[in-house]
């Protein structure tokens, strides 16, 4: 049963607190406070109700500075009066508002959703400390707060996130240190939000983070951007193995769907005959040198054959990650990602094409020579 004063007595009540001086009404709002505190575990719910509408005329002809002490009064109660706090809570100032917006069980989800909306950092700062943050709330955020918000936010074990969230702390943690380590190390965060983070940044972030990870988080964080176990990859075919594969990429070449994404599928799904012919078909080496350099296990000629091949860095990626032996280690990754960054399309053609030519050049110049041997005799 909800208590509602007489229209008489509030009229009687804003008419009084109308008329006392200032100091007085402070002291009304103290001892109003002070009751409720006191009686926080023999007042039941329609005394409080009755308490929130003196409340609440106290507090409007009060300056903020007498506030902020009803708000850090109000977030300790377990039953405390509702309309005064959602009041506090949607304060212009944040140092009145921010105790609720941290704490307060009295704000609906709409309430957060309205605030956040409409008011400024601190506010939103203020909200992104709460202990449980849905996706929702948290889209709202991340597109209105600045850099302290995202990172309050992505510390917040209890905060939770949108595929569109996460975007935008991908985005975030390009420019950001402490945004890029929170989200590589929150367990609640999705590995193919870590593996679309970890390309996005710098080599010396990348190596921050990994640094700053306790062991088992980094081999976690290694197996996602190479998750393939060494005893699941496929052994390569033998040569004979490879007509049937070179006719299916030749075809698929023709009409234009030897790209990224089937070259990726079949470095991910072990098909080491349809990849090796793939990357002779498009860089022009022989399929017997692809199938050297993929076992070779200094990846400089792969990374080469496959920038030659006009491949991006992911597709690369996903075959140095399947091509068997040893999983790619870390620096591993970064010295062949820096390799293909800094390789022109044009050098690892010519480099690939060239070493095709000089093994030709060498077969032909020993044929000659048997040749002439010949015919000395």
């Amino acid at each position: 049963m909800n208590a509602i004063l007489p229209a008489d007595i509030v009229a009687e009540l804003e008419s009084t607190i109308a008329g006392c001086a200032y100091e007085r009404r402070v002291r009304m709002l103290r001892q109003t406070t002070d009751l409720l505190v006191a009686g926080r575990n023999r007042l039941q719910e329609p005394e409080i109700n009755a308490l929130d509408q003196v409340l609440l005329r106290i507090a409007e002809r009060i300056e903020p500075k007498a506030l902020t002490q009803l708000s850090a009064a109000l977030v300790d109660l377990s039953l405390a009066p509702r309309e005064t706090s959602r009041r506090l809570a949607f304060h212009d100032d944040p140092m009145v508002a921010g105790p609720l917006l941290l704490k307060s069980r009295i704000l609906s989800e709409s309430d957060l959703e309205a605030i956040a909306t409409s008011r400024g950092e601190q506010h939103l700062l203020a909200i992104a400390g709460r202990s449980s943050l849905d996706p929702a709330l948290t889209d709202i955020l991340l597109k209105r707060g600045g850099k302290n918000v995202g990172r309050a936010l992505v510390s917040n074990p209890g905060a939770t996130f949108s595929d569109a969230g996460h975007a935008m702390l991908i985005a975030r943690a390009q420019h950001d240190g402490e945004i890029a380590r929170g989200l590589a190390f929150r367990p609640d965060t999705p590995d193919k939000i870590v593996r679309g983070l970890f390309p996005r940044l710098t080599p010396e972030a990348r190596a921050s983070i990994l640094d700053a990870a306790a062991p088992a988080l980094r081999e976690r964080i290694e197996t996602m951007l190479c998750p393939t176990p060494a005893a699941a990859r496929p052994k390569l075919p033998s040569s004979i193995d490879y007509s049937e594969a070179r006719l299916s990429v030749v075809a698929l070449n023709r009409v234009g769907k030897l790209n990224d994404s089937t070259i990726n599928r079949f470095a991910v799904r072990g098909e080491a005959a349809n990849l090796i012919a793939s990357l002779s078909v498009l860089s022009g080496a022989p399929i017997d040198v692809i199938e050297k350099i993929i076992a070779d296990e200094d990846c400089e000629a792969l990374v080469m054959a496959c920038r030659a091949s006009r491949l991006n860095w992911q597709t690369t990626l996903a075959i140095l990650c399947n091509r068997g032996g040893s999983r790619l280690s870390y620096e591993q990754r970064e010295r062949a990602q820096k390799l293909f960054d800094e390789l022109y399309l044009s050098t690892s053609q010519w480099t690939v094409r060239w070493g095709e030519m000089a093994a030709s050049a060498v077969a032909a110049d020993n044929n000659n020579k048997r040749l002439k041997s010949g015919a000395n005799r």
